[in-house]
């Protein structure tokens, strides 16, 4: 075990990343700009017997990752894991009319703010031996949507994370990229028509829970993973790769039960 950084871990997939990585003995960081959101989920993992400590990081700063990075490092600790979860969605959907602040407010939370961590964390996770990137990306990164700045982003961190493994494996760094469909999060269920449309375009009929998007994020930072690199891996319940046959069938009255 080791520490682990979670970045956007004070609510949804993020705070589920880190009690997951808790639960396995790791001591967690949880990173996020949500001070209080993000101390009451340390505090609520460390009464829980976890080991768990918030801190404040805006991910498009370089200073903030160095002085995390610098933490972890003073402490002799080996930095196992970094889960690049943090990001915003785009505001409006659309490509002309998007504003260039727009823009360049999504692209940096989305893949800047990844580049830097891994930027930061590298060499500390080569120090020790090695570690593992898991990139938090989008279903929208593997089939595209009309929000252009948030699916460049997508699409982005997926070449992200190719080139992180290429250039890190030699060092003992394996890197991932997970992409979640729709996920049960108090921000998709303040959009219960979405969440609805989603659901009936996706083959398995339901939102994931965030405890299973956890799950696989852990698996792949274990050992039993060790041979594994470089992977885009969806995890929506089939949407990106039967959605557009399983509409197909649907719209000619053949879906079974569940639909």
């Amino acid at each position: 075990m080791g520490a682990v950084i979670v970045t956007g871990g004070a609510r949804g997939q993020g705070s589920a990343h880190a009690e997951r990585f808790a639960q396995g003995g790791d001591r967690v960081f949880l990173a996020d700009v949500l001070d209080e959101e993000g101390q009451a989920v340390a505090d609520r993992l460390t009464r829980n017997g976890a080991q768990a400590i918030y801190r404040h990081l805006d991910v498009t700063d370089a200073g903030g990752w160095e002085t995390l990075v610098g933490e972890i490092a003073e402490s002799g600790e080996h930095l196992r894991v970094l889960v690049n979860n943090a990001g915003v969605s785009q505001r409006e959907p659309g490509l002309v009319h998007l504003s260039e602040a727009e823009w360049d407010r999504v692209l940096a939370a989305n893949l800047k703010g990844a580049y830097l961590g891994i930027r930061a964390a590298a060499p500390l996770m080569e120090g020790g031996g090695g570690g593992t990137i898991i990139n938090v990306g989008s279903a929208a990164g593997l089939t595209g949507n009309p929000h252009a700045a948030y699916v460049s982003a997508k699409w982005g961190l997926r070449g992200l994370t190719r080139a992180a493994a290429f250039e890190l494996s030699g060092v003992g760094i394996r890197a991932h990229c997970i992409h979640p469909g729709i996920v049960e999060t108090p921000m998709t269920l303040r959009a219960p028509a979405g969440i609805e449309m989603m659901r009936r375009h996706t083959p398995l009929g339901r939102a994931a829970t965030v405890e299973e998007i956890a799950e696989i994020a852990y698996f792949l930072a274990s050992d039993a993973a060790a041979y594994l690199t470089a992977l885009d891996v969806p995890i929506d319940g089939g949407f990106t790769e039967l959605g557009q046959f399983w509409n197909m069938i649907r719209s000619a009255g053949e879906g079974h039960a569940g639909a």
